[in-house]
C-alpha cells in the first residue's frame, strides 16, 4: 500500500513538473530516473514519509562508491530536495529531510580547447571535400559555414541549429540567437564566417526559413551536425575527441588570451552568471603557466 502511494506521489510530482513547471522532457526523464534509483535503493520499507537524513546520507555513500560522477551526484540530489520541496507544498509533508545531507563539491574542471593551429585545420577539412563527390553538391560548403559560425560565434549547439535566414544580418555583421530560456542576444559573425554562409546560401539556393538545411531542405538536426563534425576530424591528426562545445570552449578561451574582457565574453556566450564564464580564464591562466614552465630558465 506504501509502494502505491509513493508512486503517486512521484506521479503527481512528474506531471507538476511538466504542466506548471514546464521543464524538459529531458529534465524529467533525469529526475524520474534519480528519484526512481533512490527508490530501488532504499527498498520497499522506506517510504518518502519514513525517509530520514540517514537513508539519504547512505544514499549519497552508495552513490559514491558506485563512482558516479559529482556532477551526476548532485544531479540526483537535485532531483530529491525538488520533490521534497514539492512534499511541503503540495502534499503536507512536515520537513525536507535532505537540508541535512551535505554533498560532495564539485570538481573543477577545465574545458578542453583546441589551439589555434587546429581550428584552422579542422575548419580547412570541408574545403578540401568540396573536390570530391558529395550528396547534395553544396554540403561541404554548408559544412564549411557551419564551423566557420560555431568558432567565429561560439554559439551552443541548439542555438546554431535553431538559426534563421533573417537571423543573419550581413550589414550589422551579426547573428540573433535566441539562448536559453528563449533569451535574445546579438553575437557578432567574424568576415570569414560571413563568407561561408553567404557562399554556401547561393550554392544551396537558401533564401528563407531555417539557415542549415539536411540533403531532404529541412532543418538540419543536431546529431547531424556531430556527424559532420566527427567526420571532418578523423581527416585530422587532432588528437581529441571534438565536439561542437569544445568550439564554444575554444572561441572563449581565444578571445580572452588575445585580451578581450570576461564582460564582454560573458555577453557573447550568453552566460547568466560570470562565474560560469570565469572557468576560461583558469584555462588561459593555465596555458600562460605551461608556457612559463617550458620558456623560462628558472622555471
Amino acid at each position: 500500500m506504501a509502494q502505491q502511494k509513493r508512486d503517486r506521489l512521484l506521479d503527481r510530482y512528474l506531471q507538476y513538473l511538466e504542466v506548471e513547471k514546464n521543464a524538459s522532457p529531458r529534465t524529467i526523464a533525469a529526475y524520474r530516473h534519480a528519484l526512481n534509483r533512490f527508490k530501488q535503493f532504499a527498498g520497499d520499507e522506506v517510504s518518502w514519509h519514513t525517509a530520514n537524513p540517514g537513508h539519504f546520507r547512505a544514499f549519497l555513500l552508495n552513490c559514491m562508491q558506485d563512482n558516479m560522477a559529482r556532477s551526476y551526484v548532485r544531479l540526483t540530489f537535485a532531483a530529491l530536495r525538488s520533490f521534497y520541496r514539492y512534499l511541503r507544498e503540495r502534499a503536507g509533508f512536515a520537513d525536507n529531510p535532505l537540508k541535512q545531507v551535505q554533498l560532495p563539491k564539485m570538481e573543477k574542471k577545465l574545458p578542453v580547447v583546441l589551439s589555434v593551429n587546429q581550428v584552422d585545420n579542422l575548419l580547412a577539412k570541408p574545403a578540401a571535400a568540396e573536390r570530391k563527390n558529395q550528396a547534395p553538391p553544396w554540403a561541404a560548403t554548408r559544412d564549411a559555414a557551419i564551423l566557420e559560425l560555431f568558432y567565429s560565434s561560439g554559439l551552443r549547439l541548439s542555438e546554431l541549429v535553431a538559426l534563421d535566414v533573417a537571423d543573419v544580418d550581413v550589414y550589422t555583421e551579426s547573428v540573433r540567437v535566441f539562448g536559453k530560456g528563449r533569451e535574445e542576444r546579438i553575437v557578432p559573425v567574424g568576415q570569414a564566417a560571413l563568407a561561408a554562409i553567404q557562399k554556401y546560401r547561393q550554392e544551396a539556393s537558401v533564401h528563407a526559413g531555417p539557415l542549415f538545411i539536411s540533403k531532404l531542405r529541412k532543418r538540419i538536426s543536431a546529431r547531424s551536425v556531430w556527424l559532420l563534425l566527427k567526420k571532418y576530424l578523423a581527416a585530422t591528426d587532432i588528437p581529441l575527441k571534438v565536439s561542437p562545445h569544445k568550439l564554444r570552449h575554444s572561441f572563449a578561451t581565444h578571445l580572452l588570451d588575445n585580451g578581450a574582457d570576461l564582460r564582454s565574453v560573458q555577453s557573447l556566450l550568453g552566460h547568466a552568471n560570470l562565474s560560469t564564464t570565469q572557468i576560461y580564464t583558469h584555462v588561459t591562466a593555465a596555458r600562460l603557466k605551461a608556457a612559463y614552465d617550458q620558456a623560462h630558465p628558472r622555471a
